[in-house]
């Protein structure tokens, strides 16, 4: 006969393996489909607005535009900026969207008639001005984030939807060879409230947290990421919140070693320090973008080593693709999710 404690442990193994099936059945259901793919171009940035509408942006100057889920895409290389490099973008509509340029000169342009014309709104030809990432709370209300400068991670504010961009009054500071990576556009992320999240990556791992209050200057809060660091190839690239906050990385110059590539912090956690652990079993390998998906638990990431998926808030992952991807997104408002990478391929989730 068994004792109670058994009995209970027994339980909690069976309820585990089941678990474990139930979770590579839902993986296996669900996968990528490549739309395009063949334009010469890296893409970074991706923002998808709703179930129609989706914009990209790369390097050589390329954007693209669909208005019909990914089905077909317009393309353009920006007139006279045709060797920028696009890292991130923001659309609000089939009309207006915002996209910055890494590199020497930094740059930042806006359209409001779907890509027809380009307008200037930044520059910046110094050459430690290096722009990472970019997020928006409203579309009124947005941040950039840049390399730091003077151990201070550059961070640059709109008010007015991307037609001017100041200095953020309290930017965070910088531990040296300490830096952001503006491999997805996500390393940055920004709420509806204007918090911010940001994470790093090189010398260290770090979470910076601003909690935004109606007054007041408010500091930053900063937290120490067990992820891969201690080189300038390795760190946290991209952060994703519902309850659960998840972080991924690596190092993406051996992206199939799989150690430390995938973080939680689970404010519900028991048993381990402040709500923070590393995935028990994570993504095959590195990862440069991590999204929310479907509910509260469920999240997609995406790298050069293929794309993974979590549907216990990121305790366990299933690769459900091989395929190299830099970036994936889902649809503000809507449940589109389109993933983007080299050689211009574009590729849709299907849940």
């Amino acid at each position: 006969m068994l004792t109670p404690s058994i009995r209970t442990s027994c339980i909690r193994h069976f309820v585990g393996v089941l678990f474990v099936l139930f979770s590579l059945n839902t993986a296996k259901a669900q996968k990528i489909e490549i739309l395009q793919q063949g334009k010469p171009t890296s893409i970074r940035g991706l923002s998808v607005v709703d179930d129609k509408i989706a914009w990209i942006s790369g390097s050589k100057g390329y954007i693209a535009t669909t208005t019909d889920a990914g089905k077909t895409w317009t393309w353009q290389q920006v007139k006279g900026y045709e060797q920028a490099d696009f890292r991130d973008i923001e659309a609000f509509s089939a009309k207006e969207a915002v996209i910055l340029s890494s590199g020497t000169p930094a740059l930042i342009l806006k359209t409001t008639d779907g890509g027809a014309t380009w307008d200037l709104k930044y520059k910046n030809d110094d050459k430690a001005c290096f722009l990472d990432a970019m997020d928006f709370a409203d579309k009124k209300h947005g941040f950039i984030l840049g390399d730091p400068i003077n151990n201070k991670f550059l961070l640059l504010e709109t008010k007015d939807g991307g037609n001017t961009w100041n200095p953020f009054k309290n930017m965070p500071d910088a531990i040296p060879g300490e830096a952001a990576f503006a491999a997805s556009g996500t390393c940055l992320r920004v709420d509806e409230k204007s918090n911010i999240d940001i994470v790093t990556g090189g010398a260290v791992a770090r979470w910076l947290i601003y909690t935004a209050k109606s007054k007041g200057m408010q500091n930053w809060t900063y937290q120490g990421l067990s992820i891969a660091q201690g080189q300038a190839s390795k760190g946290a690239f991209s952060v994703a919140s519902k309850k659960i906050t998840v972080f991924v990385g690596g190092n993406y110059s051996k992206d199939k070693v799989t150690d430390s590539v995938a973080y939680i912090f689970d404010p519900a956690i028991t048993g381990v320090k402040d709500g923070f652990m590393l995935s028990f079993k994570g993504p095959a390998g590195y990862q440069s973008c991590v999204e929310p998906i479907n509910d509260q638990k469920s999240f997609l990431s995406t790298g050069t080593s293929g794309s993974n998926i979590t549907i216990d808030g990121g305790r366990n992952w299933h690769q459900i693709d091989a395929t190299s991807y830099n970036v994936c997104r889902k649809a503000k408002k809507g449940n589109l999710v389109i993933l983007a990478g080299d050689r211009g391929k574009i590729a849709i989730f299907h849940p």
